[in-house]
């Protein structure tokens, strides 16, 4: 598997991935043609410096993807922290460590642009990935919240 930065051709197979489980069937919108917002999403993410999507690609099919977020800061004592997002894996390769290998060049990235922590969130529901990330060194030490925001249709 080679990781690798997401470009525009790679928007439908990212949205399928996070469509591909129980929670991103409710929350994504997997459709022919795909809703014009993931394009807008996609260029903004790549327009603002440090925020990439990484994908994990075998024989160039897509198989998993993470996005990741450098934030400066100016709480502990002006330390960048790294955001991990939308983490997902295809369903017939999971098990393969194909999410490790994506969690470990995020965590690499982050070192290199001088983050002192990687921090994530994971639904609560997600007992499976709740396990995935505390074999791998994240400790489940502060409590998320979250709040959502009616977007109005204009």
């Amino acid at each position: 598997m080679d990781i690798r930065k997401a470009n525009r051709e790679d928007v439908r197979e990212i949205v399928r991935l996070l469509a591909d489980d129980e929670l991103g069937s409710k929350r994504e919108r997997n459709e022919d043609p795909l809703p014009k917002i993931y394009m807008e999403a996609f260029e903004e993410i790549e327009s603002q410096r440090g925020n990439e999507i990484l994908l994990g690609v075998d024989e160039k099919e897509i198989i998993g993807c993470l996005q990741l977020t450098i934030i400066p800061g100016l709480s502990r004592q002006g330390m960048k922290r790294a955001q991990i997002e939308g983490v997902r894996v295809k369903r017939n390769v999971r098990g393969k460590k194909i999410g490790e290998a994506l969690i470990k060049e995020a965590i690499a990235y982050a070192k290199l642009e001088g983050c002192g922590i990687v921090q994530l969130t994971t639904d609560k529901q997600r007992l499976d990935a709740h396990r995935f990330y505390e074999r791998l060194g994240f400790l489940a030490s502060h409590e998320g919240m979250k709040l959502s925001l009616e977007v109005d249709d204009e």
